[in-house]
Parts: structure tokens; C-alpha cells; sequence
């Protein structure tokens, strides 16, 4: 929990309250866009929830904070909080929560499927959320976009004996006994219904999962940006190579999808050829920066 005395002074005045551990990550701001914003280093909480739905956001993010940044002054009853998550983004689509410090707070998908549960990601494995997947279906495959947010996959593994996919460009000690490593940059189908399509650029193994030509989960490698108004990619926290990441990009023209799920950042909901169009529009912008 977070602590009182580290409590930022950008809080506005009421119970919620973020303390000077947070690592800006922007978990709390993507569950509870109307309690938390952003200071530029740092989250905060700029209007103290006023019903029932603004007050269980607020619980969700308080839960999901990798660092525990998060506190409140009374004391919470959090129960409808830890038995909404997963929380519903659209169809069969859930987003986890309990983000993971090691992964910078990214946040972990899970599609509900009568073929197997798939887990996009891996998310903090903490005992509530382990019980409501399990509620759920449990796990039969978990697909991993990158090396950076595998956080607890041997946990999950063990758990639900779940096959795990990760590129062999991104294979390092801890994650040298994944049981699908796949090379190249051929996209690769998982099933009937989900490709995935590597992409590298953000790390050498980078590779993002396509979802019944709907939804496109794509780790650290593109996003939305409110400011730009189209997608974009994270020219900072490019660790491999800039260039490949625009080859990768393009690549992505020749799918249709119309969901954008990252990491990183909020989900996006566009029809096909406004998503296409954007896309562009973030190729465009690469190639200027």
C-alpha cells in the first residue's frame, strides 16, 4: 500500500492518493482515466471519484499499480473490485490488471475462447486474479510480445500448464524453457484464429497477435496517441532499431484489424479503413523521426 507521508502534493484534496514511488507507467490512468492524470514523471490524482463506477475504476487501478503506489486514507472494501478482474474490453477480450513492475506496469489481455484461454502477456500472478482466470477457463496458451513483459510466465506455466510462445530473437536465461520459439519474420499462424506477426524494431524479438482480423495486441511496438491523433510508436524506447521498426510497421498494412491493444497506452477502436489510414499516417511519422 501506499504511504501517507510520501503522498505527492499534486493529489487534490479527498481519500485516493498516489505516493512518490510511482514510475509513471500509466496503469491507473488507463482504469481510471477520470481519477488519475499524468504531471509529466509522474501520475496523480486530479478529481476523487463521485459514484459507484468512478469509485470501483479507482479500486481496479489501486490493484493493478505494479509499485503499490496507489493508497487510500479510509479503508476500502475491495471486493466487487478483485472479482471484476478481468476486466471486459469488448467480446471475448479482457484486460488483467495486477500489472507487473517488471514489465513497467504493461498491461496483460486475456481472450475467453472454447478452444483454450489465451494470455497476451504475462500480468502480476497474484492469487485473486489466478482464481478468476481459473473461473474462467484457466490458461492454455500464453503469447508473449517481447522479452520485456514476461514478468511471472513460469508461474502462470506451472499453474496452468499453458504452452508459452515468445520469438527466439528475445530468448534470453529466464526464458530459455518456452516451449514455442519461433525465427524469422514469416508471420506465423497459432490456430485458426490467431497469427502471429513479428515485429521487429522495439527488440530484435518483437512480435505483435492478430485476433480473429479484429484485434491486434501489440506489446511495445504501436499505440494511440491523443496528442498526434493517429497511432504511433515509441521513438524513445526503441531498444533494437528504428529503422526495422518502420519495415515492421509497413508490414502491417497488408492486415485488416480494427482493435489496437497495446501495453502501453489505451485501446483503440476504429473501422478498418480509418485504422488502415492511421496507420499510414504513423509510417509517415517514423520516417520524419
Amino acid at each position: 500500500m501506499a504511504s501517507l507521508a510520501l503522498r505527492l502534493t499534486e493529489n487534490v484534496p479527498g481519500d485516493f492518493f498516489v505516493d512518490s514511488t510511482c514510475i509513471d507507467c500509466d496503469a491507473c490512468r488507463i482504469f481510471a482515466p477520470k481519477t488519475f492524470s499524468d504531471t509529466g514523471d509522474q501520475s496523480w490524482v486530479y478529481h476523487q471519484p463521485e459514484n459507484e463506477g468512478e469509485l470501483l475504476a479507482a479500486q481496479k487501478a489501486l490493484i493493478s499499480c505494479p509499485t503499490a503506489s496507489i493508497g487510500s486514507v479510509a479503508r476500502l472494501d475491495m471486493r466487487q473490485a478483485l472479482d471484476d478482474l478481468p476486466e471486459l474490453v469488448d467480446d471475448d477480450v479482457f484486460r488483467c490488471g495486477y500489472a507487473s513492475e517488471s514489465s513497467f506496469g504493461a498491461i496483460s489481455y486475456l481472450i475467453q475462447r472454447t478452444d483454450g484461454n489465451v494470455l497476451i502477456d504475462s500480468p502480476r500472478f497474484s492469487g485473486p486474479l489466478v482464481k478468476n482466470i481459473d473461473a474462467m477457463g484457466g490458461v492454455s496458451r500464453l503469447l508473449l510480445t517481447h522479452q520485456d513483459d514476461v514478468a511471472d510466465h513460469a508461474k502462470f506455466h506451472d499453474r496452468f500448464g499453458c504452452e508459452r510462445v515468445l520469438h527466439q530473437d528475445d530468448v534470453h536465461q529466464r526464458t530459455a524453457a518456452i516451449e514455442l520459439q519461433p525465427s524469422g519474420i514469416e508471420p506465423i499462424t497459432l490456430g485458426n484464429d490467431i497469427v502471429m506477426i513479428p515485429t521487429p524494431g522495439h527488440t530484435k524479438g518483437h512480435a505483435v497477435f492478430l485476433y480473429r482480423d479484429r484485434y491486434l495486441f501489440t506489446g511495445d511496438h504501436l499505440a494511440w496517441s491523443e496528442r498526434r491523433g493517429h497511432l504511433h510508436a515509441f521513438r524513445s524506447a526503441c531498444w533494437y532499431s528504428w529503422s526495422e521498426q518502420i519495415r515492421s510497421m509497413e508490414r502491417l498494412l497488408d492486415y485488416r484489424f480494427e482493435w489496437v491493444l497495446p501495453g502501453h497506452g489505451r485501446p483503440v477502436h476504429l473501422d478498418p479503413a480509418a485504422m488502415r489510414a492511421s496507420l499510414e499516417r504513423c509510417v509517415v511519422w517514423m520516417k520524419g523521426n
